[in-house]
């Protein structure tokens, strides 16, 4: 069961949200009244501005004294309109959010199911911190989509072993970085990992690459060169594009995972090897196998730990993320300063097919970065396919998949912050004017604009 504490200086303000609280929805939640001596297990704290600041000088230094009494809680700010400013510095200094009052049901409800969901992320990081992943890997396993979450627990399960495993999923889905992610939480995590794109290397030359050769076994060969499974020794070996390679490199190949040992081209000599064998394919294997193209003995010896990558579009919950992600790292490799993306550019990013998938991603990031000037990355910065030439979003088919429920909160948000978007940047980003325009008060459309993370100065800038 959840425990809330409200603290404000009016009694009748924190009564206020305990009666909201006291409807059905929010039975597991108990509000709890402010003591002397601090509930450490309580999980959200709703404090209003005034008593935030008290004796402080900002509402940084409130936040600081509060944490230190409660260092798990999700803090939210409550503050009457003209004081959303101290509100919002309170968000940037780390506070969870903010509500205006008087606070309504629909709001409360939104920022619960926030705190929630956001406590249910915390721990399940927190868990994979502790447990099992390296501190370099925590950005990539920093995801919102239970698919991916999947993904990461299979890993959990055969990184530690020598088993082989096989990973499938479309082009630029990230298979690589799988493969580096699985070897370098295994025990062989210190030994050579050694990639090779079996599809990049001509036919003639594959079984040199993979096995190497003897001086003189072949024109051009001037003395003995290593392969990669000798380099690999210890470690291991990442075949990408496994369903590209001929009929007699899979004859070796099933030699090499059955018998432990290699011979060079040319050679004679039987060159034992220690490798942990990841193969990668973004082609359908039993297909196939069923034309022929590939020996059913070999798939069966590689498909031993299957692991499928799913696509970008089954994985919309992370397109945020990554996207900041990416504007992150090239914003150190071109020298720009981007600091965020255009709601209406974002609502069609999470709509897209993304047939290139997270690689496409990061190239149209990357374009965007390079021709934007300004601080916010805007449509005309953007694919035309991304966008129509007016610069409207594209109309998003229905996701049946979805519960109705769930289906209808997603397209009336979303309808709701592509309006709120395209309405400000007509205004000018003029909220009264906006307001005006919408038929609401300038109060309600500053909550709506609140919700759905829209700054009247992005929409100012983008006409200056």
């Amino acid at each position: 069961m959840r425990k809330m504490l409200v603290i404000t200086r009016d009694g009748s303000r924190s009564e206020e949200i305990g009666g909201l609280f006291g409807q059905e929805k929010h039975t597991g939640a108990v509000p709890v009244s402010a003591t002397t001596a601090p509930d450490r297990e309580v999980d959200t704290l709703f404090v209003d501005v005034e008593s935030l600041l008290g004796k402080h000088t900002s509402v940084a230094k409130g936040l600081e004294g509060l944490w230190s009494q409660y260092p798990s809680a999700a803090i939210v700010v409550l503050a009457d309109e003209a004081n959303t400013h101290h509100a919002v510095d309170a968000v940037k200094a780390g506070a969870f959010d903010y509500l205006t009052r008087p606070v309504e049901r629909e709001e409360l409800d939104l920022i619960v199911d926030k705190v929630r969901e956001s406590d249910v992320l915390k721990s399940e990081l927190d868990y994979l911190r502790g447990q099992f992943w390296n501190e370099d890997s925590l950005e990539y396993v920093d995801t919102r989509s239970r698919a991916m979450r999947d993904v990461f627990v299979k890993i959990r399960q055969v990184a530690g072993t020598r088993t082989t495993v096989l990973l499938t999923g479309e082009t630029g889905t990230g298979k690589s970085l799988i493969a580096k992610l699985i070897h370098a939480h295994s025990n062989r995590k210190s030994q050579p990992f050694i990639s090779v794109h079996c599809g990049a290397i001509p036919d003639t030359l594959v079984e040199s690459e993979l096995f190497g050769h003897e001086k003189g076994a072949f024109t051009g060969a001037v003395r003995r060169k290593l392969g990669k499974f000798e380099l690999a020794h210890g470690g291991t070996i990442f075949l990408d594009e496994i369903g590209t390679v001929s009929q007699s490199v899979q004859v070796k190949l099933l030699n090499v995972i059955q018998e432990r040992f290699i011979q060079r081209v040319g050679g004679e000599s039987d060159i034992p090897v220690d490798v942990r064998i990841i193969a990668a394919t973004n082609e359908d294997m039993q297909e196939l196998c069923e034309r022929g193209k590939f020996r059913r003995d070999l798939f069966y010896r590689l498909n031993v730990f299957p692991i499928r990558i799913p696509p970008l579009r089954e994985r919309r919950e992370d397109i945020p993320r990554l996207s900041e992600a990416f504007i992150q790292q090239f914003n150190g490799l071109l020298n720009t300063e981007v600091k965020g993306i255009h709601p209406q550019v974002l609502d069609r990013l999470l709509e897209y097919e993304w047939p290139g998938n997270v690689r496409e991603l990061e190239n149209v990031i990357e374009r965007a970065c390079i021709l934007e000037t300004g601080e916010v990355l805007l449509p005309e910065s953007f694919p035309p396919d991304l966008l129509d030439t007016q610069g409207e979003v594209v109309t998003s088919p229905v996701r049946t998949s979805l519960p109705l429920k769930e289906a209808r909160r997603i397209t009336v948000d979303r309808f709701e912050r592509q309006y709120l978007s395209s309405l400000l940047e007509q205004c000018n980003g003029v909220v009264k004017d906006a307001a005006g325009r919408a038929g609401v008060t300038t109060r309600q459309l500053s909550k709506l604009m609140g919700r759905h993370g829209l700054d009247k100065m992005d929409f100012r800038k983008r006409n200056q």
